[in-house]
C-alpha cells in the first residue's frame, strides 16, 4: 500500500473518531468525562496533520503526528482498562462531573466510546508505522 493511501486512511479514520465525538456529545448529548477529553484533545489535531500532508507533503509526518497518537493510544488503554475494571476507580481522574466509567452506548454487548477509541488510536499506530517503515525503505 503506497504511502498516500496510508495517510489517507489514517485521515479517514481521524475524522471518523472526530466527527463520531462530536456526534455524541452534540447531538446525542452524552456528556464526555475527563478521560473522554483528553483523547479528544489528541485525536482532533490528527485530523488536521494528515491533511496537511496529502495537501503539502514532507517527511516530518511521523515526527507531527506519532506523539500524538502515542498519548492518545496510552490514555486510551488506561481507560479501557478502568472500564473492565482492572484498573480500580479510585485511580480515575474523573473526581468531578461524569464518572469516567459511565457507559452510554453498549453495542453488541461489548462495544462502548473508549473501546472504540482505542480501536481508532491502534489503528492509526499501526498505519504510522506503517507509514514510517516506507520512508525508510525509500531513503536506503
Amino acid at each position: 500500500m503506497g504511502e498516500v493511501k496510508i495517510v489517507s486512511l489514517a485521515l479517514f479514520i481521524s475524522l471518523v473518531a472526530t466527527m463520531g465525538s462530536l456526534f455524541f456529545s452534540e447531538i446525542m448529548h452524552f456528556v464526555p468525562c475527563s478521560l473522554c477529553w483528553y483523547q479528544r484533545i489528541f485525536m482532533y489535531p490528527l485530523v488536521f496533520i494528515f491533511l496537511g500532508y496529502l495537501l503539502y507533503p514532507d517527511r516530518s509526518l511521523f515526527k507531527y503526528s506519532f506523539p500524538l497518537v502515542f498519548l492518545g493510544l496510552l490514555v486510551s488503554i488506561y481507560h479501557n482498562l478502568l472500564m473492565l475494571g482492572i484498573i480500580s476507580e479510585d485511580l480515575s481522574p474523573c473526581i468531578q462531573g461524569v464518572p469516567c466509567t459511565s457507559e452510554y452506548i453498549k453495542w453488541f454487548g461489548f462495544i462502548n466510546i473508549p473501546l472504540l477509541s482505542l480501536v481508532a488510536f491502534s489503528a492509526i499506530f499501526v498505519l504510522l508505522l506503517m507509514t514510517r517503515r516506507k520512508i525508510r525503505n525509500e531513503n536506503i
